[in-house]
């Protein structure tokens, strides 16, 4: 990986990639869109309610994913100081607190006509919750970072305060993974496992064109995202040495 740690190999790669991850993504997701809301029958027990989770999983996956590939970022600026690994998690957090905020939402929309309320402080409610304020909390120490050094920290790296709360958050990882196993509330408990699923099969085939749909455009976000912070950092480094020659007398 480290061959790719330079931003002009990692650009060669991000450029053509993008759009295909964009094109791939919105084509998956139109699919199983139009799948889950016109094909599929309604759920025996929950009626038309239940097609709410072909957006509600992705987002939660995508949510908790994305903590755990900034986390990943933050160990990889700790410990081998790749350039790129700061730029992928600031590119990261952004979305990620997008899709934790649409999962707490979906979320809510489905349990007031299941459950009866909009919102009820059971494990993983509350550990989602938990995740949001950490994406919140991430983005403003980075914005604090990129204030201080003039919107550069060595290219774009993190603070080492910064990957160490990375690295902490995703203590929350697990307890939301398991906060249904571990706490009894109205939340239902884990639906997918590796041992097999509870939906029908006959309701489940469009969630993994959701799935990977949001996966794919994710996916796009990030990659856009990180090339527009190396332009930035480029463009910041250029007005750098213009202002150092002109001090100089150059």
């Amino acid at each position: 990986m480290h061959a790719y740690a330079n931003p002009t190999r990692f650009l060669a790669i991000a450029r053509p990639l993008t759009p295909w991850l964009l094109g791939l993504g919105t084509v998956l997701l139109l699919a199983g869109a139009w799948a889950g809301l016109a094909v599929v029958p309604g759920e025996a027990k929950q009626g038309e309610t239940a097609r709410i989770l072909y957006v509600h999983v992705p987002a939660a996956w995508l949510g908790m994913g994305g903590w755990t590939a900034l986390a990943v970022s933050g160990l990889v600026q700790l410990v081998w100081r790749h350039p790129l690994a700061g730029i992928a998690a600031r590119a990261i957090a952004v979305p990620g607190m997008l899709f934790t905020a649409l999962c707490l939402a979906t979320g809510s929309i489905w349990g007031k006509p299941t459950w009866g309320t909009w919102w009820e402080w059971d494990g993983r409610m509350t550990s989602m919750l938990v995740l949001l304020f950490l994406y919140a909390g991430f983005i403003a120490l980075t914005m604090g970072d990129a204030g201080g050094n003039g919107g550069q920290r060595q290219g774009g790296s993190l603070s080492r305060g910064a990957a160490v709360y990375a690295l902490v958050g995703a203590i929350n990882i697990p307890i939301i993974n398991r906060s249904v196993v571990w706490w009894n509330s109205l939340h239902q408990g884990p639906s997918i496992t590796v041992r097999g699923s509870s939906i029908d099969g006959a309701l489940l085939w469009p969630l993994g064109l959701t799935l990977l749909g949001f996966s794919f455009l994710f996916g796009a976000i990030v990659l856009m995202r990180m090339r527009r912070i190396i332009a930035d950092n480029r463009v910041a480094a250029r007005l750098r040495r213009l202002a150092d020659d002109e001090g100089s007398g150059v």
